[in-house]
Order: structure tokens, then C-alpha cells, then sequence
């Protein structure tokens, strides 16, 4: 999308302080006018439309970011990367899908800061499957749950408590925990003894080489696509209840939502159930079609190629 001029954002708290004065002065949007302003920049990619979309949206990027000061950088850099998810999902939001651009803004938003934390975080590669970043992200607030405030290592019962819940390996669980606790220096010895060999010495460069990475964030953006395409086959009820209880770090009860709507938890269950089912539906759908496509579109070049000599 086109370049959006965003107010300055200084890393010391001070100017964090004029940061959100300054983002309060945009305003928000009303539904009818943010829909008009959506669909002028989705058919016209107007620049001016993309602006107002933006900053109407940015305390919403400085909330979400509040909730990741604990991961020890610095909250200027953690609000600007939930800026440029922002952005992504304004170029990619479809406003005949009929909800709001923060509902959909929310995903993107987090999903860049938790990259940006990722990668940032430490020197050694984290874990990057999807319950090792659940893991990374949720251990601090299991923790408190089941008070284990102390720092250290967790008690046997408490790491088994943990990789439950989260669907990981105890040893996942304390490994993770004594990373967050504090990196220890690479050169700190992995025995008391003089001779022993230095924790960095153990280390492996395992970075992916640029094109991987690109490959896989294209194969994400894709799948991103398909999730959201595959959403509009629900209806209001069925997506508030699928997004509440599947796409969330921290799901719903099905008793909440069962007051929510005022139904029983198991008619709840059985519409989670049926919209999950037609997600998957109309995600196996959508891939078909991508296939297809480019598998025609593979034989027409394959062709024009035969063609031409």
C-alpha cells in the first residue's frame, strides 16, 4: 500500500507520552463511514482513504502492544511493528465481508508484534511451531494462574500442569521457562569444573537462509487469505463463537458465550462444532481452486513456451 505518515514515535517514555496524545486526536470511525473509506481504498487505492483507516486505528495498536511490555524491548519498536500490521491488514481487508476493520485488524496486529518478539527476543532461535509460540507467549499467565511467581525452575507437578494445557513437552515447558527467567552469558561454563566447554559453544547457527523465510511467509500471507475468505461462509453467531473459541490465545468458555447468546453450553458446543466443519470446508475449497489455477496456468505458459520454438 502506499506509504502512510504516521506521527513520530520516540523510544523513551516521554515521547511515548506524546505518542498516544497524539494518536487520540485522530478520530474513529463510524461503521458507514468506515466501510466507505474501506471499499474506496480496496477499488481506487485511494491514499487518503488508507490514511484515515490507519490512524483511526492506531490506539488500538498502542493497547495491543501494552500487553507485551513484559518481553524486555522496547515499547516504541513494539508499537511500530503492530503499525505495519496494521497496515497489512488494511491493504488486505475486504469490507463487503460485513464486520469491523478492528476485528479483523486484531489478528495481524498481534501476529507482528509476536514475530517481531520472536525474532528479537534472544540471540538463540526460539522454538517457531505454533505451540511453542503458545508456549512462549502464555507461560507467564499459566504461571500466575497456578501461582508459581518464584523465579527458578517450576516443581514437577507444576511443569506437567503447564505442558498440558499448552499441548507441549514438559521439557518444552523448562526450557522455555528458564529461558524467560533471564538468558544466561553464552560464556558461562555448563559445568563448575575449569575444563568444562562454555554454553556457546554448543550452540548452532540454525537461521534459515533468506529465500525459506520468504517462502514461508508467502505460504502464511496464503493461508491467512484462505482463513479469512473461508470465514465469510459462516453467519454472525457462528463466527462470533468460532473466532471466541478458536482463534484466540485465551478461547471463551462455552458457558460465557452460552449467556452470551442464551443458549445451553452444549448448543454453543454444536455450533462451534458445525462452523469449525464448514471452515475446513471452505478452506480444502479454496486451496482446490488455488491448485487448479495454478496448474492451468503452469500448461498455458508450458504451452506458449512449446509455441514459441
Amino acid at each position: 500500500m502506499a506509504q502512510v505518515s504516521l506521527p513520530a514515535l520516540a523510544s523513551l517514555e516521554g515521547g511515548l507520552s506524546r505518542y498516544l496524545n497524539e494518536i487520540r486526536k485522530f478520530p474513529m470511525l463510524q461503521p458507514q463511514e468506515e466501510y466507505m473509506l474501506a471499499k474506496r481504498y480496496h477499488e481506487h487505492q485511494d491514499p487518503q482513504a488508507a490514511h484515515q483507516l490507519v490512524t483511526s486505528h492506531l490506539r488500538l495498536v498502542a493497547k495491543i502492544a501494552m500487553g507485551y511490555r513484559g518481553y524486555g524491548l522496547p515499547i516504541g519498536e513494539v508499537i511500530s511493528e503492530g503499525n505495519v500490521g496494521l497496515m497489512q491488514a488494511v491493504k488486505r481487508f475486504e469490507p463487503e465481508k460485513g464486520f469491523r476493520l478492528a476485528t479483523y485488524a486484531m489478528w495481524w496486529i498481534k501476529a507482528s508484534i509476536q514475530e517481531y518478539i520472536l525474532r528479537s527476543w534472544s540471540l538463540v532461535k526460539m522454538g517457531t511451531t505454533a505451540n511453542q509460540k503458545r508456549l512462549f507467549f502464555n507461560l507467564r499467565r499459566m504461571k500466575s494462574q497456578i501461582q508459581a511467581l518464584d523465579e527458578g525452575d517450576l516443581k514437577p507437578d507444576q511443569v506437567k500442569a503447564i505442558a498440558t494445557k499448552l499441548g507441549v513437552s514438559e521439557e518444552e515447558v523448562n526450557s522455555m521457562n528458564r529461558r524467560l527467567s533471564g538468558d544466561a552469558s553464552l560464556n558461562s561454563p555448563l559445568r563448575s569444573d575449569e575444563e568444562s566447554s562454555e554454553w556457546q559453544d554448543w550452540l548452532v547457527d540454525e537461521t534459515e537462509s533468506a529465500e525459506t523465510r520468504l517462502g514461508e511467509s508467502q505460504e502464511l500471507d496464503g493461508r491467512r487469505m484462505l482463513l479469512q475468505s473461508a470465514l465469510g461462509v459462516l453467519n454472525d453467531r457462528e463466527r462470533r463463537i468460532f473466532e471466541a473459541r478458536r482463534l484466540v490465545d485465551d478461547p471463551m468458555t462455552l458457558e460465557d458465550l452460552s449467556d452470551e447468546f442464551g443458549v445451553s453450553r452444549e448448543r454453543v458446543r454444536q455450533i462451534e462444532v458445525r462452523a469449525f466443519e464448514k471452515v475446513q470446508e471452505a478452506v480444502k475449497a479454496g486451496a482446490l481452486a488455488i491448485a487448479n489455477a495454478q496448474g492451468a496456468a503452469k500448461i498455458a505458459a508450458a504451452h506458449a513456451s512449446a509455441g514459441s520454438h
